[in-house]
């Protein structure tokens, strides 16, 4: 595949925005801490060969990335730092470490990591123990009553005698939404393995379809213009190709450095070009008339 840069479209509330920053006219907003996951599993003979990631297609109508395929993931709900909860794996601490942030607030995003991928896919990394997963049953009530805030994420598991399995998760990389947008996320991609017994859910609220695709289905799919995806949904799915298998990718996610990619924007008279420092193939530019 060509992974050159290239121009591409860029999104029409850029420019106006992009002048405005430059312009010291626009205050950027605050970006909201988030968690996403990569749920991968296994392909199966007659399909394309390397795992395959679970995508869903946000609604056209959701105010952020609406059309666009992206994993289950969303904000960290303050709760989810203050929640005293069992815990598996690598410690809060050692989160922190890993993801270069406060023990608090790694905490939290672990712990939005988890309960996202809950609440949209249905696939819970928490069992009875350190070593076993819960039993799969009919969680949609829980679901819907954490996805309406009647219910912190600690509160569930506690109340079900739960251990949130934080060994289950690999982290991937970290994006922030660039200074421009109206609407900004700073969002850790994890990556998990599909647990045995459990299946992703086949519909979810926010999206109006959801794929198993291998990253390089869905790489092509991207190239071709048939699958929209932003900046950081698509590169990780490049990043994902060299792994043949579930388990290859979280081994190679205890290798990744985590830094904070950040989309950044040039004004040279009509001309504006957007760049993310390391990626040239994801080079947006063009000429946009004051």
């Amino acid at each position: 595949m060509d992974h050159r840069a290239r121009s591409l479209p860029m999104p029409p509330s850029w420019p106006a925005r992009i002048r405005a920053l430059a312009a010291g006219e626009l205050t950027p907003a605050t970006p909201k801490p988030s968690a996403t996951v990569v749920l991968l599993r296994d392909g199966r003979s007659d399909e394309a060969a390397g795992p395959q990631a679970y995508l869903l297609r946000r609604r056209t109508s959701m105010a952020f990335a609406g059309g666009m395929y992206a994993y289950p993931g969303g904000g960290v709900d303050p709760r989810d730092a203050e929640a005293d909860l069992r815990w598996a794996g690598p410690t809060p601490g050692e989160w922190a470490q890993r993801l270069g942030i406060e023990v608090s607030a790694a905490k939290a995003v672990v712990c939005a990591a988890v309960r996202e991928t809950f609440e949209e896919a249905g696939v819970l990394l928490a069992g009875p123990d350190a070593e076993t997963m819960a039993e799969p049953r009919d969680w949609s009530a829980e679901r819907a009553a954490l996805e309406a805030h009647e219910l912190s994420f600690g509160e569930f598991l506690s109340g079900h005698g739960l251990v949130l399995r934080s060994d289950l998760l690999g982290a991937w990389a970290r994006w922030t939404t660039p200074a421009f947008e109206e609407r900004r996320f700073d969002t850790w991609f994890f990556v998990a393995a599909m647990p045995a017994g459990q299946d992703a859910a086949a519909q979810v609220g926010e999206a109006d379809k959801v794929a198993w695709l291998s990253p390089a289905e869905a790489v092509e799919g991207y190239e071709a213009g048939r699958i929209g995806m932003l900046p950081p949904t698509v590169t990780v799915l490049r990043e994902l190709l060299p792994a043949h298998t579930a388990a290859e990718a979280l081994a190679a996610a205890e290798h990744r450095t985590i830094s904070p990619v950040l989309g950044t924007a040039e004004v040279a008279g009509d001309r504006m070009t957007v760049r993310w420092s390391g990626y040239e193939e994801l080079t947006i530019d063009g000429e946009f008339p004051a």
